[in-house]
């Protein structure tokens, strides 16, 4: 038999995620998705920036809007699915979710959307790179590898969180 009251900050905890999460897909689905604009824009600055990334080295690139490549490569778009926005969605969650102070919660926010923004930078540069060097493993680290580096970032940040928002007064979150 589930103990209810022993564990009723674990369900408060799961139940205030399962309403942020249901919150975002509908602000995502219904309002940004639809307008287009916010992906339009955080996918066109990734591809931006990690071109820059790439630049430091002497690859011959070729960039256009969504689209990023290596010359000679087919090149790789930047879809709504890829860039970021949604694991943000989760990163917010998981830190509003659970117990902390407010002001450190408004701090550490930002810092996190950063972090997750840096590592999809990464994850495309990655991306590119794998193309060129390794067209067969393309897809695999696309769907797989570069997935996990996504989830355990934000794995590590609500971690992160868990110790520096504060100590909640029950304790760990598992009994």
């Amino acid at each position: 038999m589930i103990d209810f009251k022993g564990n009723k900050p674990i369900f408060v905890f799961a139940g205030k995620l399962l309403a942020w999460f249901a919150v975002w897909y509908l602000f995502y689905e219904v309002w940004l998705l639809p307008d287009g604009r916010l992906d339009a824009f955080l996918s066109v600055n990734i591809v931006e920036v990690a071109a820059g990334l790439l630049g430091l080295g002497s690859f011959e690139l070729f960039q256009a809007n969504r689209v990023i490549g290596i010359t000679g490569t087919n090149g790789i778009i930047v879809v709504n699915g890829c860039n970021g926005l949604e694991a943000i969605g989760l990163f917010i969650g998981f830190v509003m979710s659970y117990p902390g102070d407010a002001i450190k919660r408004a701090l550490f926010i930002p810092m996190g959307i950063f972090v997750i923004y840096l590592v999809n930078v990464f994850r495309i540069a990655a991306l590119v790179l794998i193309q060129y060097y390794y067209p067969a493993g393309f897809d695999f680290a696309h769907d797989y590898s570069t997935s996990a580096i996504f989830y355990l970032a934000i794995f590590a940040m609500w971690v992160i969180w868990i110790n520096f928002g504060h100590k909640p007064k029950w304790g760990k979150l598992a009994a």
